[in-house]
């Protein structure tokens, strides 16, 4: 029995865009109500939000039985964080900050068994292997393993065009929140100087064939962004709808 199908990466290599959300509010039941609203996909944030190895595998197996693809952003591209989120289960993991193709290079080899990576070979007793039950894992989980590398300030864009040259990179985010700081922008993600940044590099990932990504919450900058080729696409955070939502209920009833 081979490892189970990547359906995202598998929707990106085959020119779908999906469309998806940020999980921040680190409870299993946020994570199961999400799983049920229709989404391609759900972002496990581990990079900003009170997540540990735990809570990431409480929500990989909430989000189990869901249709929504559970991708997981670790805090930092280090060998042994994503060797324990790909061992929870987690077939697509998004790296912040990425900054050089040797960086980028290191990232796709951390995400393959030897003798082309160095994730450690333990799987028999994972949650990714089934605990056992997923007797060919080893050897067909390399194929479904999607590695997404996030471009978000001067120093990744500056290095864009290398990285776009390495094989066994999926997609590459681009942040916007990060980017517009680094750009003396900071908060204001629909500045030209932002947007343009944002929009050359989206096109410059597609026309190389790999899927570009986005997040905002703003629907200008999403159509803007599909037009220029983006195909992996957040369109809010669970924290941020819910804010939103209790906000408006609370002006329209509390006097």
């Amino acid at each position: 029995m081979p490892a189970p199908i990547n359906t995202f990466k598998q929707a990106l290599a085959n020119g779908k865009t999906v469309m998806g959300c940020w999980l921040s509010l680190g409870t299993v039941n946020t994570a199961e109500l999400m799983g049920a609203m229709g989404f391609d996909w759900l972002l496990i944030d581990g990079e900003h939000t009170p997540y540990d190895i735990s809570t990431i595998r409480d929500q990989l197996m909430a989000l189990a039985a869901s249709p929504s693809h559970a991708a997981v952003r670790v805090p930092v591209g280090e060998t042994w964080m994503i060797k324990q989120v790909l061992d929870c289960g987690a077939q697509t993991v998004l790296v912040p900050m990425v900054e050089s193709a040797d960086q980028a290079r290191q990232l796709v080899r951390t995400m393959k068994y030897p003798p082309f990576g160095i994730r450690g070979v333990g799987y028999s007793s994972t949650r990714a292997a089934g605990f056992g039950t997923i007797p060919d894992y080893g050897q067909t989980a390399d194929d479904q393993t999607c590695l997404l590398v996030q471009v978000e300030n001067r120093a990744g864009l500056a290095a864009l065009d290398d990285i776009l040259e390495i094989d066994g990179i999926d997609g590459v985010f681009i942040g916007p929140a990060d980017l517009s700081a680094d750009l003396g922008h900071m908060g204001n993600l629909s500045h030209p100087d932002v947007m343009d940044a944002i929009l050359d590099a989206t096109r410059r990932i597609a026309a190389a064939g790999k899927a570009p990504g986005i997040l905002s919450s703003d629907e200008s900058v999403l159509i803007a962004a599909m037009e220029a080729g983006a195909r992996f696409v957040a369109v809010g955070v669970d924290a941020s709808l819910l804010a939103n939502a209790a906000r408006a209920a609370a002006n329209r009833w509390v006097k």
